[in-house]
């Protein structure tokens, strides 16, 4: 699912409820100024590669990826729908995980606002507000 025109400005909380297939390899979801310009790219991924249950972390600006960061927590289940929040400043994104811990990643865009969204991979997305 891609939104191209939704607002999520600093100090609001984005909340995603996604449900990740019985056989997800992983999912992501993108925010940002439109596809080439991606402030977080969050991509929890099962088993991917070499990866397996972890969250990845990048961002993209003018096409070009960033160095990706990596989480250990993972708390994800497939085929268990689950939550989870984002918030974020000039500075950090800030994610509470389902099992209520926190994870960081900063915006190295510096931007207060973005309009761009995309959820994608083998998970469907449930509800989603930004509040």
């Amino acid at each position: 699912m891609k939104v191209t025109d939704m607002t999520f400005k600093e100090g609001h909380e984005f909340k995603i409820r996604i449900k990740p297939g019985s056989d997800c390899n992983g999912f992501f979801v993108n925010i940002g100024h439109d596809s080439e310009n991606l402030a977080m790219h969050f991509n929890p991924r099962f088993d991917h590669g070499c990866d397996q249950n972890v969250i990845v972390f990048n961002s993209l600006s003018g096409g070009g990826w960033g160095d990706e960061q990596r989480e250990g927590n993972f708390p994800f289940a497939r085929g268990e729908e689950c939550k989870f929040y984002i918030n974020f400043n000039s500075e950090q994104f800030y994610i509470k995980l389902p099992d209520g811990s926190m994870t960081n990643f900063p915006n190295r865009l510096g931007d207060v606002k973005y309009k761009y969204f995309n959820v994608g991979g083998d998970a469907r997305l449930v509800g989603m507000k930004i509040k």
